[in-house]
């Protein structure tokens, strides 16, 4: 299932700062000349937020804003319209600053699990408490995610592109943590194989290419993702604790890439970019991994998205990421 992709030494989350699609498609752009991304904006406000934006590329499922978040409603109304128009900015201004590119292309949107727990029913509680409602959801999500590569792909025809699924709130999906409408309760734990199979069904919709799932959560489900078909894991690097030392060893040997961020989200003094991949490679010795598979395992990336960072930093943290990675393949040891 999980053919082996290489990746490009580094890249960002898919959140950027400000409200300019044109100056976030020419920071990502310049920042990342081998494994550029459609930048996200949600500064713009609801409907270019991760829900939003994920919510209006759904088929025949539509959503609205309520005072208590995302609603699924009957028919596409303002919110849905609002949604795909900063999505049309967005894609107009990263096909203008990839003309003629060839190689790697990032696209983000939330998956399946996070989806659902964060679009409410017409009941106010979280599609996550209905299974049928969450296998719709799974089956539209799947829907416009087909229709959304593909529009990538005409627009950057020489792109191969890397499909991203943001998952949040996937661990708290497993363990039956995430709040019910009135807050005193939380819905229960899905079953590990269900979450599993919904995933391999989203993941499925692009075959052709590599899918990363990403979540800057504690305690990302490695081994979960590996079996759904994930060509990659991104994760928040400092939340590691030497409990998954394990899984991230047999991930490494099977063959999953790690996008580590290893870059804070924001605004703070950068290390210097050998000091930003020490964890790294302590976490190789301590794995006992040979330094040679550092570059071939590892991409580089911030802790998670640039939103809440000022767009200076951004451009700073987007650019020590390269370096960080520079250092690292020509340092592994």
């Amino acid at each position: 299932m999980n053919a082996h992709f290489s990746f490009a030494p580094a890249t960002g989350i898919g959140s950027m700062p400000g409200t300019d699609a044109r100056e976030a498609a020419k920071t990502v752009t310049g920042s990342f000349e081998d494994f550029p991304y459609l930048a996200e904006l949600p500064a713009r406000g609801p409907g270019a937020d991760m829900i939003g934006r994920t919510a209006g590329l759904l088929v025949e499922l539509y959503a609205r804003v309520e005072p208590s978040g995302w609603r699924i409603g009957d028919r596409p109304g303002r919110d849905t319209r609002r949604a795909r128009s900063w999505l049309g900015e967005d894609l107009d201004a990263l096909e203008e600053f990839t003309q003629g590119y060839e190689g790697q292309l990032k696209v983000q949107a939330v998956g399946p699990w996070t989806l659902a727990a964060a679009l409410e029913l017409k009941n106010g509680q979280a599609a996550l408490s209905d299974p049928g409602a969450c296998r719709d959801l799974a089956a539209s999500l799947a829907e416009g995610l087909r229709r959304h590569l593909a529009e990538m792909s005409r627009r950057v025809p020489g792109a191969e592109l890397v499909l991203q699924l943001d998952e949040p709130s996937l661990t708290a999906v497993l363990r039956g943590r995430v709040r019910t409408a009135s807050g005193y309760r939380t819905h229960r734990a899905v079953d590990r194989q269900i979450v599993e199979a919904t995933l391999r069904e989203v993941l499925g919709v692009h075959a052709d290419g590599p899918v990363v799932v990403h979540s800057c959560a504690p305690d990302v489900p490695f081994a979960l993702l590996r079996r759904a078909g994930a060509a990659a894991v991104s994760f928040d690097f400092s939340l590691l604790t030497e409990r998954d030392d394990d899984v991230i060893g047999e991930a490494v040997e099977s063959g999953t890439r790690l996008f580590a961020g290893v870059v804070p989200g924001t605004d703070g003094p950068l290390s210097d970019p050998a000091g930003s991949v020490m964890g790294v490679r302590t976490l190789w010795r301590r794995l006992g991994l040979r330094p040679g598979l550092l570059a071939e395992s590892v991409t580089l990336t911030p802790a998670c998205g640039l939103a809440g960072a000022s767009p200076d930093y951004a451009r700073k943290a987007l650019a020590h990421c390269v370096r960080a990675a520079r250092s690292l393949a020509d340092n592994p040891e």
